[in-house]
């Protein structure tokens, strides 16, 4: 059965971010994510979800860009070095946290630089980080985002991002779905995530339009969650939504959905 956790970059907004996972184990949740923890120590992070009981399943590798003022370090030929010190820096946390998973995003497509340039960076990139993160055995992703929100995202449908996997060639290189992104870029949600269920290694959530909670638009959750429970998926299922009023009424959702748990 799939596993929910919270998203904490999205979720307990209203609050300071230590204090989101707080509030995720006061509810009772015991699996978190967030994209960017690199704000805070990673000894300090540690102590404070050893201290709560929870677990952090995922973190992203930082791809920002402070130039450029975008996330697309991961695809900028000139900038490899750079994206090797992030990955180190993303070790440490994937070492001190046992992290399930990291995720790397394409970010935009640049300007002025060819798009073949920009995609083999990425392979590049890829290949080299995988190895270092199967050490400390942490699986590698690779998420497609739609371009309505991030317009001329380099990888954006899954079939892209199954190419790319496949380039890097690598066991522990994965995919990131996000069914909010594939909702909006492509449809037959349960079609692709059975076409490429073998390398998907996390899974996020929310519905459309809006990104709010599941249920408050057209996407057929129960009949997503089913599937994956029905075909073996016991991975992590990422609540990455924008709460329509405040986080804590909005969670209410997950009891509607008996194919999750959240312990």
């Amino acid at each position: 059965m799939p596993k929910i956790d919270l998203n904490l970059q999205f979720l307990f907004s209203e609050y300071e971010i230590k204090d989101r996972y707080r509030k995720a184990a006061e509810l009772g949740f015991k699996y978190v994510e967030l994209q960017n923890p690199y704000s805070i120590n990673v000894v300090e992070l540690k102590g404070l979800v050893d201290d709560l009981g929870l677990k952090q399943v995922l973190v992203n590798i930082d791809v920002s860009d402070n130039v450029l003022k975008s996330s697309n370090l991961a695809i900028n030929p000139s900038k490899q070095d750079i994206f090797k010190r992030r990955v180190d820096q993303s070790v440490k946390y994937c070492e001190a946290l046992s992290i399930n998973a990291i995720n790397c995003t394409p970010g935009p497509k640049i300007d002025g630089i060819n798009k073949e340039d920009q995609y083999s960076t990425l392979v590049n990139n890829l290949s080299y980080a995988s190895p270092i993160f199967e050490e400390c055995g942490t699986k590698l992703l690779m998420e497609p985002i739609n371009t309505f929100d991030q317009p001329g995202f380099l990888i954006n449908k899954s079939g892209a991002g199954a190419k790319l996997i496949e380039d890097v060639n690598h066991k522990n290189m994965g995919l990131q779905y996000d069914v909010y992104h594939m909702q909006l870029m492509e449809g037959n949600l349960i079609r692709n995530i059975e076409n490429y269920l073998n390398i998907i290694g996390h899974i996020q959530i929310a519905d459309v339009p809006g990104r709010n909670e599941p249920g408050t638009g057209e996407i057929g959750y129960e009949n997503i969650f089913k599937f994956l429970d029905d075909n073996g998926y016991k991975g992590f299922v990422g609540a990455e939504y924008n709460p329509k009023n405040n986080t804590e009424s909005g969670l209410s959702w997950i009891k509607n959905y008996k194919h999750l748990k959240i312990d």
